[in-house]
């Protein structure tokens, strides 16, 4: 069975209480740590890969990030799938292809730009665009950014859902909605759902399972704390 279509079928069958957790790793080390500790996928968040490299979030240079996400996946022998923010502006054929360079078998694509919501149907467009480049090769997670940006409907999140997983998309992934809308999110979403998770805080990855997450990402969480744990012993030394 090849990376992808391992990484495609940890999204299905699962138990309520059991969503596949994907953590975040920033660079190779962590993706290393990760994988010693028995995770059997990664997902890169683009946030705490720019924090790596010395830039602010969304403010990542694509040869950058492109080269971070092969680094990341030479590093391990697990899948990896690469949050590549809104595309940097590629032409869906070369997004792919720059993807599949870096040996991702997956990525996160966000329908706001700017912060701006972007015209869902466009966007379900441009993702049909990138699901006929990429055929079976990538899983592509489709982020919702519509909490994010403000708009707490459930409704709207859910029809720009639908667009997407009609136009191509694996999974989709409502960011910041809460925890309490998550039954009827799941209850409107065909197919996978994603769910970000706080660390040490909130509901854990099995009780959000229950409530609908298929899969549970972490974003920018995990290199935060990495961080905040690197300036307590910094300040030690002192």
């Amino acid at each position: 069975m090849s990376k992808v279509d391992a990484f495609r079928a940890l999204h299905h069958h699962r138990v309520p209480d059991d969503p596949l957790v994907l953590p975040g790793p920033w660079d190779a080390a962590s993706a290393r740590v990760f994988v010693e500790a028995g995770f059997p996928a990664l997902a890169t968040p683009s946030a705490g890969v720019a924090a790596s490299l010395g830039y602010e979030d969304g403010r990542t240079p694509a040869d950058e990030m492109f080269a971070a996400v092969a680094r990341i996946v030479r590093a391990v022998d697990v899948p990896v799938s690469a949050d590549v923010e809104g595309g940097y502006g590629l032409a869906p054929k070369e997004l792919v292809e720059r993807l599949l360079e870096t040996g991702a078998v997956g990525c996160n694509l966000e329908d706001s730009e700017d912060g701006v919501l972007k015209d869902p149907r466009a966007h379900a467009d441009w993702l049909a665009e990138v699901r006929e480049a990429a055929g079976e090769r990538l899983f592509v997670n489709a982020r919702v950014d519509t909490f994010a940006r403000g708009v707490t409907d459930p409704g709207r999140t859910i029809e720009r859902a639908a667009l997407y997983v009609a136009a191509g998309a694996d999974c989709v992934y409502p960011i910041g909605a809460p925890a309490e809308v998550l039954p009827l999110l799941r209850a409107g979403i065909q197919g996978p759902v994603n769910v970000g998770a706080l660390i040490g805080e909130g509901p854990s990855p099995a009780e959000l399972g229950a409530r609908g997450a298929t899969r549970i990402t972490f974003g920018p969480r995990l290199q935060r704390w990495a961080t905040g744990a690197l300036r307590e012993i910094a300040a030690q030394l002192t």
